[in-house]
């Protein structure tokens, strides 16, 4: 099967399955404050701009043309020099890292270089829907487990686990692949070390692979701490790591990502180059990488000061949230908060509402009558299993301070009015 075929098989999941283009929709004919989408308005560090300028006003003519297919030389090297400590191995940049237009590529290069049809590929719920949208696109066979809460406490992301008795009946001689995204997106979970040697575990017995998904690797609050699975004892060998320059630098729109692991499955995502990104963004972002190599260590490094800013980002919609009646849930990572919204079920009028979960009608009314839109966590669970979400939306918070300030206005004057 060629690239062409799988794009086509790809096309019929995404226009059928695709919900956020009634989210898109919706920011445009109402105009409400958005915090549903998932990218920052406000501008990247200084020294990433500087690096694009330098990188356009450069009198190398070739970066202006094709690069290396894998990864431009600059980048590769650098993200070697960034993940080789981080993984207590010395990294090939030729062939263990593959650059790509985006983790959304990197992840659709690993899929479809490495499932086949009846392969089976384990999702933890909820998940971002693109994974089950690219394992039916290669003809693999998604197959769900969710995240539980424990003790019925939703007050903490990390309170929401697996239980591995269940994920090891999932585990059979047709598992393919198990996709860990840890920090997690939607609930901001970190994944223990405790819960990763599980996982890891049950990887090695059933020679399974994982593909992590650590696109939110520096944005992880204190004191929880990121643990890396290719860094486990007999997971580097069986793991691709995703990685994001648009997560880590605040610039969704620029497309770089990356995939990190062993040469004989970094190989078969050279194979499927479907998302490759602009040689000069390649090399801006290789430029951002050195200089923060050379200050990881000091205080201004951007990697560790953005999280800083964010916990208070964080904090301070919590606190709103909770003020206007929302039961919103500590996050541990990344640029979202839940919340259960139930509690205000009774001030909003859903009779208008058709859509089939209640989490959706609520998110459509509020944008509509309200005017600050968010995401329903429904759409981040299988056809199955949507009920578990439908009493929790999604904030995001990677925003600058006055939308947030204009954000807890309108919340408040509503919360006044009812």
């Amino acid at each position: 099967m060629d690239l062409t075929d799988k794009f086509k098989l790809v096309a019929p999941y995404v226009k059928q399955e695709n919900v956020w283009e009634d989210y898109v929709d919706l920011a445009t004919r109402y105009s409400p404050v958005n915090l549903g989408m998932g990218y920052a308005d406000f501008l990247p560090p200084q020294h990433i701009i500087d690096a694009l300028i330098q990188t356009l006003s450069s009198e190398n003519p070739m970066l202006h043309q094709y690069t290396i297919a894998h990864g431009h030389p600059r980048l590769v090297t650098a993200l070697s020099k960034l993940y080789s400590p981080l993984l207590n191995r010395a990294i090939d940049p030729n062939e263990e890292i593959i650059a790509c237009a985006g983790a959304y590529g990197a992840l659709y290069s690993t899929i479809m270089g490495h499932i086949q049809q009846g392969d089976e590929v384990i999702i933890m719920e909820p998940f971002f829907d693109c994974y089950e949208l690219m394992v039916a696109a290669a003809k693999g066979t998604p197959k769900f487990i969710p995240l539980r809460f424990k003790e019925n406490n939703t007050c903490q992301t990390g309170k929401w686990v697996l239980d591995f008795q269940e994920l090891d009946k999932l585990f059979n001689n047709k598992t393919k692949a198990i996709i860990l995204n840890t920090p997690h997106n939607p609930l901001g979970k970190v994944f223990d070390e405790m819960e990763l040697l599980q996982i890891a575990q049950l990887c090695k017995k059933w020679n399974v692979m994982c593909i992590a998904d650590e696109v939110y690797e520096w944005l992880v609050y204190e004191p929880k701490r990121h643990i890396k699975i290719a860094s486990l004892p007999g997971m580097w060998e069986r793991t691709i790591t995703i990685g994001s320059g648009g997560k880590t630098f605040c610039i969704t729109g620029w497309r770089v990502g990356w995939a990190v692991g062993p040469k004989h499955l970094i190989k078969n995502l050279q194979a499927e180059p479907a998302f490759i990104s602009p040689t000069f963004i390649q090399e801006a972002i290789a430029i951002g990488i050195e200089k923060e190599l050379a200050r990881l260590e000091q205080d201004d490094c951007y990697l560790k000061s953005l999280g800083r800013s964010l916990q208070l980002k964080k904090d301070y919609l919590f606190e709103v949230l909770r003020e206007i009646g929302m039961k919103p849930i500590s996050t541990d990572a990344g640029i979202f908060l839940l919340a259960d919204w139930t509690p205000l079920e009774e001030k909003a009028d859903l009779s208008f509402e058709k859509d089939a979960y209640k989490d959706m009608q609520f998110t459509k009314w509020f944008t509509k009558n309200v005017g600050v839109l968010m995401i329903p966590v429904s759409i981040f669970y299988s056809e199955a299993r949507k009920g578990l979400g439908e009493n929790f939306v999604r904030l995001c918070f990677i925003k600058n301070d006055e939308c947030l300030q204009k954000v807890a206005k309108i919340l408040r004057d509503w919360k006044r009015s009812t």
